[in-house]
């Protein structure tokens, strides 16, 4: 991979990292500014009924997750910018250790697929295959 197209990659994970972070802070406002007595419209801790209790319970956790989510995918960003610079970006991790002949680019992950799946490891036979032992 040329450094022009490795650049244009870190460019487009930086990117992708930004966002992610301003989610995350959009995520952490939302969850300190609500509370049970908010949710409630009362200055009691108490909802006026149970099922209101159960929603916001729900909204909280649905925050949680996708909260979560965002934070493995932040990790997944971070560990392909490493790549990038340790020079490993775009290299199928089971294709580099036997070279398996199962895309017309091996070992390198197309770039149509980095385009699409910019943190991906693997190609997409490798990772279909990855996927059936599991």
């Amino acid at each position: 991979m040329t450094k022009k197209e490795l650049a244009k990659f870190k460019e487009l994970l930086t990117e992708k990292r930004v966002q992610l972070l301003k989610d995350l802070g959009e995520f952490k406002e939302r969850d300190e500014a609500s509370s049970i007595k908010d949710s409630s419209g009362d200055n009691s801790a108490y909802s006026f009924h149970m099922a209101d209790v159960g929603t916001d319970n729900m909204e909280r956790e649905k925050a949680f997750f996708f909260a979560t989510r965002e934070g493995k995918y932040l990790s997944h960003i971070e560990k392909a910018l490493d790549r990038i610079e340790n020079g490993t970006f775009g290299i199928c991790a089971d294709c580099t250790e036997e070279k398996q002949d199962l895309c017309p680019t091996c070992p390198e992950i197309p770039k149509e697929r980095l385009l699409a799946v910019p943190t991906a490891t693997r190609c997409v036979p490798c990772k279909e295959r990855a996927e059936k032992k599991y």
